[in-house]
Order: C-alpha cells, then sequence, then structure tokens
C-alpha cells in the first residue's frame, strides 16, 4: 500500500514541476518579448520627436515671415511679440508700391520658367542616354557631371559676365536663366538618369516590336512613366532659379530677379520690406509645389493625397 500511495505521489510531484518550469519558461518568454516591444515604441518616440524638430525647424521661421507681413510696422519693431497679431496689410501694400518690386518679381518668374524648360530639354534626353546605352568614358561622364557643381558661383559669374558683354546678352533674363540652368542640369541628368534605369527597357523593346521607333516608344511608353521624376526635376530646377541670388546680382543691372533686388536695396530697405519680400518669395515656390503634388507623391509611391 505504502509504495502504491509513493508511486501515486511521485507523478503528482513531477508534474507540478514540469507544471512550474513551464510557467517559469513562459514568463521568460513573455519578458522577451516585451523587451523588443519596448524597444521598438522607444525608437519610435526618438523618431516622432526628430521629425517634429525638424518640421519646426522649417516651419517656424515661414510662420514668423508670415506673421511680420501681415502685422504693422509698430508691432514688427515692438516687444513683446505677439502670435495673434492685428490683421494688417499695410506692409504688403507699401511692399507692392515699393519701385522696382513688381519687375523685379517678373523677371524672378521668367528666369526660373526659362530655367526649369532648358534644364529639362537638355537634361532629360542626357539621363536617358546614360540609362539606355553603354559608351566608353560613361563612369568619367558621370563624375564629370558631379564635379561641375563644385565650382563656386563667384568663379563663374566674373568670366560670364565679360562673355555675355561680348555675345550680347549681359542684363537679360535670357542670360540669366542659362547660368541658372547650368546650376541645375547636373541634378536634373542624374535624377532623370536614375528614373530612366527604373522603367524596364523590356517596355521600349515591347513597343518596337509593335512597329513604333526609338522616339514614339520613348514619347509613348517611357516619358508617361517618367512624368513624375521629370516633374520633380522641373521644380527643383525652378527652386533654384528662384533662389538664387549672387549671379542675379553680378550679370543684371536693370533686369533684377527679386532676389538681388532685395539684396541690393538690404541695407536701405525698412524691415516691412524684408518681411515681405521675404514672403513673396516663399510663397509661390510653395504654391508650386503644392500645384505639382500628385505628381511627387506618385514617384514617392504615396497616393490618394
Amino acid at each position: 500500500m505504502k509504495s502504491s500511495s509513493s508511486e501515486a505521489v511521485m507523478p503528482s510531484s513531477l508534474s507540478s514541476r514540469a507544471s512550474a518550469s513551464s510557467a517559469d519558461s513562459s514568463r521568460q518568454v513573455a519578458q522577451t518579448a516585451h523587451k523588443p516591444r519596448r524597444n521598438d515604441m522607444a525608437w519610435k518616440w526618438l523618431f516622432r520627436a526628430g521629425v517634429s524638430i525638424l518640421v519646426l525647424w522649417v516651419l517656424v521661421p515661414i510662420a514668423l515671415l508670415m506673421l511680420n507681413s501681415v502685422s504693422t510696422p509698430e508691432q514688427i519693431t515692438g516687444w513683446p511679440k505677439t502670435l495673434t497679431p492685428a490683421l494688417s496689410f499695410e506692409t504688403l501694400d507699401f511692399f507692392w508700391h515699393y519701385q522696382g518690386v513688381i519687375s523685379a518679381l517678373g523677371n524672378s518668374l521668367l528666369a526660373a520658367v526659362f530655367t526649369m524648360v532648358i534644364a529639362i530639354v537638355l537634361g532629360a534626353p542626357a539621363g536617358y542616354a546614360l540609362a539606355r546605352f553603354v559608351f566608353p568614358g560613361m563612369n568619367a561622364y558621370r563624375m564629370i557631371i558631379i564635379l561641375s557643381r563644385a565650382f563656386p558661383m563667384p568663379l563663374l559669374a566674373l568670366p560670364l559676365a565679360v562673355i555675355f558683354i561680348q555675345v550680347g546678352i549681359d542684363d537679360s533674363i535670357l542670360g540669366l536663366a542659362m547660368v541658372h540652368a547650368t546650376l541645375a542640369l547636373p541634378f536634373a541628368v542624374l535624377i532623370t538618369s536614375s528614373l530612366f534605369m527604373g522603367i524596364p527597357v523590356e517596355l521600349e523593346e515591347a513597343a518596337w516590336l509593335m512597329g513604333c521607333n526609338r522616339w514614339q516608344a520613348f514619347r509613348r511608353v517611357v516619358l508617361p512613366l517618367a512624368a513624375p521624376g521629370i516633374t520633380a526635376s522641373a521644380v527643383f530646377a525652378f527652386v533654384i532659379s528662384w533662389n538664387e541670388v549672387f549671379a542675379s546680382a553680378i550679370l543684371t543691372v536693370e533686369n533684377r530677379t527679386l532676389t538681388a533686388f532685395l539684396v541690393q536695396s538690404l541695407s536701405e530697405s525698412p524691415a516691412e520690406i524684408k518681411y515681405a519680400g521675404g514672403l513673396i518669395l516663399v510663397v509661390p515656390a510653395l504654391l508650386f509645389l503644392f500645384a505639382i503634388r500628385k505628381y511627387l507623391f506618385s514617384m514617392w509611391g504615396i497616393s490618394n493625397r
């Protein structure tokens, strides 16, 4: 009887030990499972904090610029500042009636549009050639494109000013746009080249089999697929020309762009002119980006925006 009772106790003790060990192992698994989740949450909060700081870094100056642009001169120079100033268009009205502002703004728009057209018309075919053709010195050609941005604008502007005077295109929007295009063209070539590399060449070959020549295949097949990236290159060229100031100040005298005009009158213009001019420089670029946002989102793989 004792042996049978002891045999009955032993399985129960073994089962209790097994259950205890399984409980310990489940606790260990749960603890190890919680650690990665905590690490993931920490990284998520760190990422959100970093993004928030970057957003504030970009938006706070724009917000202050807008607030000062719709404030009175007394509110601009007064202290303490308020986040809800009395809405006044006195500053913007003074800016629009300031002599030379309207013509400078028109020159900036023309120069930016010309730069955008030149950069895309020359950059897209060059990017297509880099993506589709193999030729001797291709890597060296890519390096030369990158190195062309290594030359500072002061080094280029003065010789170009002499050449433009000799040719007869000095102090002209077209000459300035050509200089701005030299700044935007390397980026346009490299961006479109990487874009065309991502489009399968089999699509073009299928178009060739259906009777299209190379130009027709490029226009009907490749170009619609590459439109978002080409649009992004155009936006980049527009913004480069819109924000460029040194070449505009050196190569123009009467036909100054808005950036060169503001730099020229910076020391003698009042504070409201500076704030309103800064707002006018920022707003067109933002509106241009907003107008083509669907193409940019399409390039980045974002839909339904």
